[in-house]
């Protein structure tokens, strides 16, 4: 009885250390892009000067192991991470005209977070992608440049995070990710739904029924989709 006890205990202590973790995380991360963020662009060269923040966020980013099954927990922390690393290799190379500019930015460049190291590309199509089929990410997950969705200036949140998804993407369908022209039945998309077209397809979906799930002003199913290129330019302010 003793023994199971202090099991109990142990487990406990261990579920409240993870929760305070989690919660300091997101809260810090929540801070971090109010007070460096705006109107989608990144304070980078403020942030250059004084990484303490930034540091702290990652530094606690490290130690948080959140599974698969704890989905809204699991795709907020990752989102964050993400993004708040995005930061971090613009802010380790800057100043910088491009992430791509950097060789190995996505590919190569390996983060500690979440008991692993990682790369940005993994986070996105192995532990997001990969894991749950939701064409959403593509529009919060924000690569540093300007072609990119634009990053909010809060923190996403697991008790938020399915409205939030929802609300950016909306944003970017009902602005600069389409270009509509309807006396020609045309319609531009950012290259992301060309290169992500099978995520944009599921369910037997046409990429102009996925945007008619989002968009106030719907397009006729025999709209014509081309894509415009992508600005890689680096989203600062």
């Amino acid at each position: 009885m003793k023994k199971r006890l202090i099991v109990l205990v142990i487990a406990l202590l261990a579920v409240q250390g993870f929760s305070q973790d989690m919660n300091a995380f997101f809260n810090k991360t929540d801070a971090f892009f109010k007070a460096n963020v705006s109107n989608g662009k990144v304070a980078y060269s403020k942030i250059h000067e004084n990484q303490d923040e930034l540091n702290d966020i990652l530094r606690l980013a490290e130690g948080i192991l959140v599974t698969k099954n704890d989905t809204d927990n699991y795709q907020a922390f990752w989102i964050n991470a993400y993004n708040v690393s995005v930061i971090k290799g613009i802010v380790d190379n800057y100043p910088t005209n491009s992430p791509l500019d950097n060789k190995g930015f996505f590919d190569k460049t390996t983060y500690s977070l979440g008991g692993i190291n990682i790369t940005l590309n993994d986070i996105e199509h192995k532990l997001l992608r990969g894991q749950f089929k939701d064409a959403r990410f593509h529009f919060v997950l924000v690569c540093g440049a300007v072609g990119c969705p634009p990053l909010i200036n809060q923190a996403y949140l697991p008790s938020t995070l399915n409205v939030q998804l929802d609300k950016q993407t909306k944003i970017a369908l009902n602005g600069s990710f389409l270009r509509v022209n309807a006396k020609k039945k045309r319609v531009q998309a950012s290259q992301i739904m060309e290169w992500y077209k099978e995520d944009f397809t599921m369910n037997g979906e046409s990429e102009i029924d996925f945007i008619n799930k989002y968009r106030i002003e719907k397009l006729d199913s025999k709209f014509k989709l081309s894509y415009f290129s992508y600005d890689w330019k680096v989203n600062k302010q």
